[in-house]
C-alpha cells in the first residue's frame, strides 16, 4: 500500500481555501477599509483552492502512473 502525501494536503488546501473564500464573498466591504479595500480573504481563498486543485491533480495523475 502506497500512502501519496499529495491527496490529504489537497483536500486540506481545498477545503481551508473554500471556507475562505466563501467567507471573504460574504463579509460586506467595510470590513476591508484598512487594507485599501482588498478583499483580501477572497484573492487569499482562490489561491488556496488553486494549490489544492494541483495537489489533487498530481495525486490523481500519480495513481494512474503507478
Amino acid at each position: 500500500m502506497k500512502f501519496d502525501l499529495r491527496l490529504p494536503i489537497g483536500f486540506l488546501f481545498s477545503i481551508f481555501g473554500g471556507i475562505l473564500a466563501i467567507y471573504g464573498v460574504l463579509t460586506p466591504p467595510e470590513t476591508y477599509t484598512q487594507s485599501l479595500g482588498i478583499n483580501v480573504n477572497l484573492y487569499w481563498g482562490v489561491v488556496l483552492c488553486a494549490f489544492g486543485g494541483v495537489m489533487l491533480g498530481f495525486a490523481v495523475r500519480g495513481r494512474r502512473e503507478g
